[in-house]
C-alpha cells in the first residue's frame, strides 16, 4: 500500500509517498481502507525530534493520527464493529499511521462515523475533538457560567474548542485576526480580541480557565488574567512532573520536566491558580460522545482546505505557516 512516511528525525526527515506492506491487525484491532487522514501541528512536530522520548516510533514511520474510513477486516476479540462499518478514530501514541490507504486501528480508539458527516468532515474531528474533551470534561471540568481563554480560536483546535466550552456553558474568550473575527463569532466566541492591535491580557480577566494553544510567552502572560483558583491547562508545554509521573517516566525525565516548567508553575501559584500539560488521548468512547454532538449539530467541522493524497506533504508544509482556519485534511480514497 502507499503512505505517507519519515525516515529521519531534524532537519531532513525525507517525508515521501512510499510503498509499505499493509498492516497485519491483532485479535483487538481493525483493519481500515483510509478514506480521509485529518492533519495537525504535532505532525510537523514529531518529525523534527522534539517528542521522540515520549512518542515512540520505529522508523521508517508513518505519518499521521486522524483518520476516518470504512472496516475491511476485524479482529478474533472485536466485538464493537464489523466489516462495513463506516468509523473514525485517533492513532496518536498508538505505533500507526493514519495517513495510508490502510490502518490497523484498535477497537478501543475508534468510533462509528457521524452519520451527518462526509469521511473528510469525520477525519478533521479525532484529535481536536478529544483534545477539547479532555481538556473541559476531564482535566479542568468546565462549568455553566465560567469564563473560558481559548487563543488563536480560529485555529485547528480553536474551532472546535470554541463550539464545545459554549455546548458546556461557558462564556468564551478568544484571540485573532481581524479577517477571522466573524468565524470565531459565529461559532460561539463572547470576547474576540484582535491580537494584532491590542495585547489580550489588558482587556480580559477573571478567568476561569485559559486553554494553552499557542507557543511564545502567551501561557506567561495568561496567568495575569486568571481569577484566584483558576487553572491553565497547555497542549503544547512545557511538559510537567505529573505528565512524566502519570507515564512510569525515570527520575532524569521527571526532574527535566519539573525544570521545564517551574517557571510557569510558580507564576501559577502566585496567584493562587495551577499549571498542567495535556497530552491526548486515543478514546473511542469519547468519540462516540463527540459523534453525537456532531450528528444533532451542535458542534459543526471547520474545514480550511482539502489535500490530494499525492499533495500530502504540501498539506503539512501549508499547515506548518500557521494560516488555516479550521482543519487540514488528505482526502485519501
Amino acid at each position: 500500500m502507499k503512505a505517507l512516511t519519515f525516515e529521519n528525525y531534524g532537519k531532513s526527515p525525507e517525508i515521501a509517498i512510499t510503498h509499505v506492506p499493509i498492516p497485519a491487525i491483532k485479535p483487538d484491532e481493525l483493519l481500515v481502507e483510509v478514506h480521509a487522514a485529518g492533519l495537525n501541528p504535532i505532525d510537523n512536530m514529531i518529525t523534527t525530534g522534539a517528542f521522540k522520548t515520549v512518542v515512540k516510533l520505529q522508523l521508517p514511520a508513518i505519518m499521521g493520527s486522524d483518520l476516518a474510513g470504512v472496516v475491511i477486516q476485524v479482529g478474533s476479540a472485536v466485538t464493537r464493529f464489523k466489516a462495513g462499518d463506516a468509523v473514525f478514530a485517533s492513532l496518536f501514541e498508538l505505533g500507526g499511521g493514519a495517513i495510508a490507504q490502510f490502518a490497523a486501528v484498535p477497537e478501543h480508539a475508534a468510533a462509528l462515523k457521524p452519520a451527518n458527516l462526509n469521511f473528510v468532515q469525520a477525519a478533521s474531528i479525532p484529535m481536536v475533538g478529544l483534545t477539547s474533551w479532555q481538556a473541559f470534561k476531564d482535566r479542568a471540568p468546565l462549568q455553566a457560567g465560567q469564563k473560558v481563554f481559548i487563543p488563536a480560536g480560529a485555529g485547528g483546535i480553536g474551532t472546535f474548542a470554541i463550539q464545545l466550552a459554549k455546548h458546556l456553558g461557558a462564556t468564551v474568550a478568544t484571540t485573532t485576526s481581524t479577517g477571522n473575527m466573524a468565524l470565531v463569532r459565529s461559532l460561539g466566541a463572547d470576547e474576540v480580541v484582535n491580537y494584532k492591535e491590542q495585547a489580550f491580557e489588558q482587556v480580559l480577566h477573571d478567568v476561569d480557565l485559559v486553554l494553552g494553544t499557542t507557543r511564545g510567552d502567551d501561557l506567561e502572560r495568561a496567568v495575569g488574567i486568571l481569577k484566584p483558583g483558576g487553572r491553565i491547562v497547555s497542549l503544547v508545554g512545557p511538559l510537567d512532573t505529573a505528565f512524566a509521573r502519570a507515564r512510569r517516566m525515570n527520575a532524569f525525565f521527571t526532574f527535566v520536566f519539573g525544570l521545564m516548567s517551574r517557571r510557569i508553575t510558580r507564576l501559577a501559584k502566585k496567584k493562587s491558580a495551577s499549571y498542567s500539560f495535556l497530552f491526548v488521548r486515543a478514546d473511542g468512547a469519547q468519540l462516540g460522545d463527540i459523534a453525537r454532538l456532531l450528528e444533532r449539530g451542535q458542534i459543526k467541522p471547520v474545514i480550511d482546505s482539502v489535500f490530494a493524497f499525492e499533495q500530502a506533504r504540501e498539506g503539512l508544509e501549508y499547515l506548518g505557516q500557521g494560516r488555516a482556519k479550521g482543519k487540514v485534511v488528505v482526502k485519501i480514497k
